[in-house]
C-alpha cells in the first residue's frame, strides 16, 4: 500500500496553524495572487513565510496554489511572484495552466509542480504528458470513478502522484471551469472570482412575457438545479487507498478553524485507524459519521466514484447549510493568572456551556466561569469579533484548542 497524505486546506494563518496541528500532513494555501480563491482571505509573503516556517517545525508540507487560468497581462506578474516564493520555500505549486507552468519551472526548477484539477486530467495520457513535462503529481478531475483512477495507477510511472480530493464542496461545472460567474457578474471563476451562481435560485422567463417568472422545477422538489451536496468520503477510505490515490484532498479554502479542525481531526483518526486495523476502522465509524457531521455542510454524496452521479446528489429545495456548530475562538497563550486568551470569533456568555475541542479527539464539554478583557476587566459575555480575552473554563486549556457551542440547544 502506498502512504498517504491528508491534505488540508487554509484561508489564513490562523487556520494553517489549526490544520497543522489538527492532524494534516499537508496543508494548501493560495497567496493574494494567482489562485482561484480570490475572496479567500489569502496570505501575504509574511504570513507565508511563517505558516512555512511554523508547518515544517510540525513536519507538515506546504503547497501554494497558482492555478488560475491566465490571460497575457498575468505572464509577466507570475514571473515576479515565484521568484518571491522561491525565497520562502514552499513545498510545492498547485498550477494548471502550461504557460504558467512553464514560468514555474524555469524560476524554480527544483521545486515540485503539481497539476490542478482545473487542467481537466480524466485519463492516464494526461498524466503522462504532465509527467514528461516534469510534473511530480496530477490532481485528478473531480468526474472520475475509483475504477478509472485505478486503472491511472495502473498506466503511469511508480514515482507520479495522484491526488484527489475527499471531502468538501462539489463544483457542477466540468472540472470546476464555470462561465456563469463570469457571464452573470463579470467576475471570472477562473481568474478565481466566482460568485457561485450554482448555488442561486433559477426561474424562467418567456420574451413574451417579461417579468413573469415561472419556477424551474425537477422532481417537484425545488428550483437550485445546479446546487450540489458536498462531497463525503470518510465511509469509503479503503476504496481511495486501493485505488491508489497518495493525497486525499479536502476542500475549502474559505472555510473556517472550527471546519478545517473538524474534518482535519476525522480524517486523521479514520485513515490511523484503519492504517492500524481495518476492523478498528469499521469500529469507530459512528464516531466519524458523528463528527464529520458537526461541521457546516450541504449533506453528503459520494459524488463520481461509483459511477454517474444521479440525481441524489443534487439539493433542489434549498441552497443552506446545515450548521449544527458555532466557532468562538481558538485558545492562545496563557497570560500571568494563568488564564487562556482567545481571539473571539461569535458571541457566548458567562454561564454559558461550550465544548472545548480538542486534538486528540476528545470534546470536553465546560461551562464559563468567567470573561476577562485584556486589561483584566470582567465581561459578562464576548460580543465583539476578535476581541482579545482572557476565559475561565474551569478546565485546563492547550494552544490551538478550539472552543465551540452546539446550535439549537434546549
Amino acid at each position: 500500500m502506498r502512504n498517504v497524505e491528508l491534505l488540508i486546506p487554509a484561508s489564513s494563518l490562523e487556520v494553517l496553524k489549526t490544520a497543522v496541528i489538527f492532524g494534516a500532513d499537508a496543508v494548501y494555501i493560495g497567496g493574494e495572487a494567482f489562485g482561484l480563491r480570490a475572496k479567500a482571505k489569502n496570505f501575504s509573503m509574511e504570513e507565508m513565510k511563517e505558516g512555512i516556517e511554523f508547518a515544517h517545525e510540525h513536519n507538515v508540507k506546504v503547497y501554494v496554489t497558482a492555478n488560475i487560468l491566465a490571460h497575457n497581462d498575468d505572464l509577466a506578474g507570475a514571473e515576479e511572484y515565484f521568484k518571491e516564493l522561491k525565497e520562502i520555500k514552499p513545498d510545492a505549486l498547485i498550477i494548471a495552466d502550461p504557460g504558467i507552468f512553464e514560468i514555474a519551472k524555469r524560476i524554480l526548477p527544483d521545486m515540485e509542480l503539481h497539476i490542478s484539477t482545473q487542467a481537466n486530467n480524466t485519463n492516464y495520457g494526461t498524466y503522462l504528458f504532465w509527467h514528461k513535462l516534469g510534473a511530480k503529481r496530477v490532481v485528478s478531475a473531480r468526474e472520475l470513478s475509483l475504477k478509472e483512477i485505478k486503472e491511472i495507477r495502473q498506466r503511469i510511472p511508480e514515482d507520479m502522484e495522484i491526488e484527489t480530493f475527499v471531502h468538501g464542496a462539489m463544483c457542477i461545472s466540468y472540472s470546476g471551469r464555470c462561465l456563469l460567474s463570469n457571464y452573470m457578474t463579470g467576475r471570472d471563476a477562473n481568474q478565481g472570482a466566482c460568485t457561485h451562481p450554482c448555488r442561486w435560485k433559477y426561474s424562467i422567463v418567456e420574451e413574451k412575457r417579461p417579468g413573469e417568472y415561472m419556477p424551474v422545477y425537477e422532481n417537484e422538489r425545488g428550483t437550485y438545479i445546479f446546487n450540489s451536496k458536498d462531497l463525503c468520503m470518510i465511509e469509503h477510505i479503503p476504496d481511495m487507498l486501493d485505488a491508489g490515490i497518495d493525497s486525499l484532498k479536502v476542500e475549502g479554502r474559505m472555510k473556517t478553524a472550527l471546519y478545517v479542525a473538524t474534518v482535519a481531526r476525522t480524517y486523521r483518526k479514520a485513515i490511523d485507524d484503519y492504517m492500524e486495523s481495518p476492523d478498528l476502522y469499521r469500529k469507530n465509524m459512528p464516531w466519524y459519521h458523528e463528527e464529520i457531521s458537526k461541521c457546516t455542510y450541504r449533506q453528503f454524496t459520494t459524488g463520481f466514484f461509483y459511477g454517474k452521479a444521479d440525481q441524489s446528489s443534487q439539493i433542489y429545495d434549498n441552497n443552506t447549510y446545515i450548521k449544527e456548530y458555532t466557532y468562538l475562538g481558538m485558545a492562545g497563550p496563557k497570560n500571568e493568572q494563568g488564564l487562556t486568551s482567545i481571539e473571539q470569533r461569535n458571541k457566548f456568555s458567562v454561564g454559558e456551556t461550550i465544548e472545548v475541542m480538542k486534538p486528540d479527539g476528545s470534546n470536553v464539554e465546560v461551562q464559563v466561569k468567567a470573561i476577562f478583557d485584556e486589561a483584566g476587566n470582567p465581561q459578562e459575555s464576548a460580543p465583539h469579533p476578535k476581541q482579545i480575552l482572557y476565559v475561565d473554563l474551569g478546565t485546563e486549556l492547550d494552544q490551538y484548542d478550539i472552543l465551540r457551542r452546539k446550535e439549537n440547544q434546549e
